[in-house]
Order: C-alpha cells, then sequence, then structure tokens
C-alpha cells in the first residue's frame, strides 16, 4: 500500500481553511457561520495529524491536541446554539446583520 503524499494532505488542509474563511467572511448566517468556523477547526486538526505523523511518528502529541480541539469544538458548538437560540426568540432571526440592532 503506498503512501499519500504530505503535500497532498496539505492542500486538502489548505483548502478546508481557506474554504471556511471565505464561508465567515461572506454568509451572515449565524448557523452557517458556525459551520465555517467547524472548518477551520478541522482543517487544524489535519494539520497535527500529519506533522505527527511525519515528523515525530513515535510522539502522541499532535493526536492528543487533536483530542483537545475536538473537545474544544464541541463545547464552543454547544454555547453558540445557545446563543444561536437565545437570538431568535429576541429577534426571530439568526441574521448577523438583524443582531445588531438589539433590544434591551
Amino acid at each position: 500500500m503506498s503512501e499519500i503524499p504530505v503535500t497532498h494532505i496539505l492542500f486538502v488542509s489548505t483548502a478546508l481553511f481557506f474554504i471556511g474563511m471565505y464561508g465567515l467572511f461572506t454568509r451572515r448566517n449565524m448557523i452557517t457561520m458556525l459551520m465555517a468556523i467547524e472548518l477551520i477547526l478541522n482543517s487544524v486538526n489535519i494539520n497535527f495529524v500529519v506533522f505527527n505523523k511525519y515528523l515525530y511518528p513515535e510522539k502522541l502529541d499532535g493526536l492528543f491536541f487533536t483530542i483537545f480541539i475536538i473537545t474544544i469544538a464541541a463545547a464552543e458548538a454547544a454555547v453558540a446554539i445557545a446563543i444561536i437560540i437565545n437570538l431568535y426568540r429576541s429577534h426571530h432571526s439568526i441574521d448577523v446583520e438583524d443582531a445588531t440592532e438589539m433590544k434591551y
């Protein structure tokens, strides 16, 4: 079985990162912005795993960082969805521009 070259995996990771950045800066819907942030975090996870496998195959530091990031991403998603639900209840919209006109 042949191994996939590092450059191919890093290209996929870079593409995921920039797709996430594009989605974060161009979308107004908070749910799609949250998905874009998750794409960015997943590209970072791919980088950690690839660099760990190819630079330090006997260590598990990259995998531990990846598990930590996945845990943080799950907590971030739970908090973000709670905030989005709260904003929807108060503004009846999850559009970012509607949220700027906050009612106190």
